[in-house]
C-alpha cells in the first residue's frame, strides 16, 4: 500500500520527537512535514533539536533532513499531507484555534493535546476502549463546515494504566476508585538530566492532573446523542498525581469497589483475554497482548515493564482484596508512548482502517 503522507506540529518537543521516534519507519505512514515555533523554522530538524533530542534511537535520516516549517503556515502543510499530528505547545485557546483552523483546512489533526479534550463533539479515543465515539466526527464537520477536515483527541497518559483495566471488568459496573499516580519527569517535557531538581526528590502536585484522572474516563464511557458526547456519570473518583524521579513510565496504585464484586479470579482472566478493535484489525501498533498482569509481588516496575508491547501495553499486578474498597492493584504504562505519541498513531492506524480519513 501507498503510505499516507503527514505532518507532525510541534515535532521538536519532548512528544513530538517520540512521534518521529515512531514514525520513521511506520508501515502506513510517512513524516513529508516537520513544524514547530518560529525560532526553529527554517533548520533543518535534526539542526533544530541538537543538544535536546531524547530519544533512544537516532532521529531518523529522511526527517532529520527535513526543513522545519511554522506550525503557522497552515496552506503549505495542509496541501503537502493527508493529516497532521498534533503535540503543540502553546496556550490551550491558541491550540484549539489552530487545531481548528487545520481541520477547517480538510486537514484531519489527530491531537496528543488537552485543549479539545471536552469539546462535546471532539472525540477523546482509547482504541482498545471507545472507537465507537468516531462516529462523531460527521457532527463534528458539519459544525466546521468540513468536508474531510476534523479533530480527534488522545486523554491524559495518567488514566492510561487503570482505565482499560476497569473497562475490561464493565458488566461488574465500578462505583468509585481511589487512585494514586506516580508519573515520570517525560510528562513535562523533561529529562533528568534537564530537570536536576529531580533527583532524590519527589513532587507531590502536577497541575491539571487530578482533575483530568477523574473526568476523562467519564467522557470515555460516554454515550453519543444529540450530536455531542455526554459523559457517563460513574464510578466516582478521587486522585492523585505526583511527580517522581524516573525517566518514563507512569504507575498508578488503584483501589476500586464494583456494583457487583467480581471474583478474583475472573478478573486476572478478564485482564489475561481483554482485546478491543486495534487488536481484531491487527493494526501495526496494537499490543499483543494489552494488559499483562504479573505475579511477583514487586511487578510491575517502572524500568522493568514499562516498553512490554513496544510501550504500547499496560502492565497489571498486585492484585488482592481490600479493606475499605473491593480491590486494589498496581498498573503501568509508557507515558510518551501509550500515553502520548504511541497512542496517537493507534488512534490514526484506526482512523484509516475503517476508512475516515478519506
Amino acid at each position: 500500500m501507498n503510505k499516507l503522507r503527514v505532518g507532525i506540529l510541534g515535532a521538536t518537543g519532548m512528544v513530538g520527537q517520540r512521534f518521529v521516534h515512531l514514525l520513521g519507519n511506520h508501515p502506513w505512514f510517512e513524516v513529508v512535514a516537520v513544524a514547530a515555533s518560529p525560532r526553529s523554522a527554517g533548520k533543518p530538524y535534526a539542526e533544530a533539536v541538537a543538544g535536546r533530542w531524547a530519544m533512544p534511537a537516532e532521529i531518523p535520516p529522511a526527517i532529520a533532513k527535513l526543513t522545519v516549517l511554522d506550525v503557522q503556515a497552515v496552506d503549505a502543510i495542509s496541501q503537502q499531507v493527508a493529516f497532521v499530528f498534533s503535540a503543540l505547545d502553546m496556550d490551550k485557546q491558541a491550540i484549539k484555534d489552530l487545531e481548528d483552523t487545520y481541520a477547517k483546512h480538510e486537514c484531519p489533526v489527530v491531537s496528543n493535546n488537552s485543549a479539545h479534550r471536552w469539546t462535546p463533539d471532539v472525540p477523546m479515543i482509547m482504541p482498545e476502549i471507545n472507537a465507537d465515539h468516531l462516529d462523531i466526527i460527521e457532527a463534528q464537520r458539519r459544525r466546521l463546515g468540513t468536508r474531510r477536515g476534523f479533530v480527534v483527541v488522545k486523554p491524559n497518559c495518567s488514566i492510561q494504566p487503570y482505565v482499560p483495566a476497569f473497562h475490561a471488568l464493565a458488566d461488574y459496573q465500578a462505583t468509585r476508585a481511589v487512585v494514586c499516580t506516580y508519573q515520570a519527569v517525560s510528562g513535562a517535557g523533561k529529562t533528568l538530566v534537564t530537570w536536576p531538581e529531580m533527583a532524590d526528590n519527589v513532587i507531590p502536585y502536577i497541575g491539571g492532573e487530578e482533575d483530568k484522572s477523574v473526568r476523562e474516563p467519564l467522557k470515555i464511557w460516554g454515550k453519543i446523542s444529540g450530536g455531542q458526547i455526554v459523559p457517563a456519570d460513574s464510578p466516582v473518583m478521587s486522585a492523585q498525581c505526583i511527580r517522581v524521579p524516573v525517566s518514563d513510565g507512569h504507575l498508578a496504585a488503584v483501589s476500586v469497589s464494583f456494583a457487583k464484586k467480581p471474583p478474583i479470579d475472573v478478573i486476572r482472566e478478564r485482564w489475561a483475554t481483554f482485546a478491543g478493535k486495534p487488536q481484531a484489525l491487527k493494526l501495526p501498533s496494537a499490543p499483543q497482548p494489552f494488559l499483562q498482569y504479573f505475579e511477583e509481588d514487586n511487578r510491575p516496575q517502572t524500568k522493568l515493564d514499562r516498553d512490554l508491547g513496544n510501550g504500547m501495553a499496560v502492565a497489571l499486578g498486585r492484585l488482592r482484596e481490600d479493606n475499605l474498597f473491593d480491590y486494589k492493584f498496581v498498573a503501568l504504562s509508557h507515558n510518551t508512548v501509550r500515553g502520548a505519541a504511541g497512542g496517537a498513531v493507534l488512534i490514526a492506524e484506526l482512523l484509516q482502517a475503517e476508512g475516515r480519513l478519506g
